[in-house]
């Protein structure tokens, strides 16, 4: 089963994390990752791929321009019945995580997407609408992540047994 792990990333802060979602999804097994920056996405892969992850930094209070212009362009490919998921970077607790993820999670659901959180309804720790790095605390937010790419990828495992190898 394929999962594309979209991302942008300016300071390497939102890559870092993409990478260590990429790594729990990794683990579940019979799955392909393939991680892409906004302006660099493999379009066959995107295509093929039956879960996807968008990462964002936040910037004021929400997501960042280039996932608006992407998503508010039409897709390079159909989304519809794929799962999605989101997680962000932000500077500080307040500084408006919860709404950049709600924008992409909204962006996915107008594009046919299913979305998952991975949160309370799997147990500890609670992940809710998506994972969420702040500067202060981000190396110690690598395992929440880890479990949030495992969490989507197994449940899109479940949701798409066919593509399981």
């Amino acid at each position: 089963m394929k999962i594309s792990v979209l991302y942008y990333s300016k300071t390497g802060r939102t890559r870092a994390m993409a990478e260590v979602v990429a790594e729990g999804a990794r683990s579940v097994p019979g799955t392909e990752v393939r991680l892409f920056p906004v302006d660099a996405i493999d379009k066959e892969f995107l295509e093929a791929s039956k879960a996807v992850f968008f990462g964002t930094p936040t910037y004021l209070a929400s997501t960042c321009w280039q996932w608006k212009k992407w998503f508010d362009e039409p897709a390079p490919c159909s989304l519809g019945g794929k799962l999605g998921a989101a997680f962000a970077t932000a500077n500080f607790a307040q500084g408006g995580a919860d709404i950049a993820l709600q924008t992409l999670l909204t962006h996915m659901m107008v594009k046919g997407m299913l979305v998952y959180s991975g949160g309370g309804a799997c147990g500890h720790p609670y992940i809710h609408l998506g994972a969420v790095a702040l500067q202060e605390n981000f190396e110690a937010s690598k395992p929440l992540f880890r479990i949030f790419g495992e969490r989507v990828a197994g449940k899109a495992r479940e949701l798409f047994p066919e593509s399981a190898e």
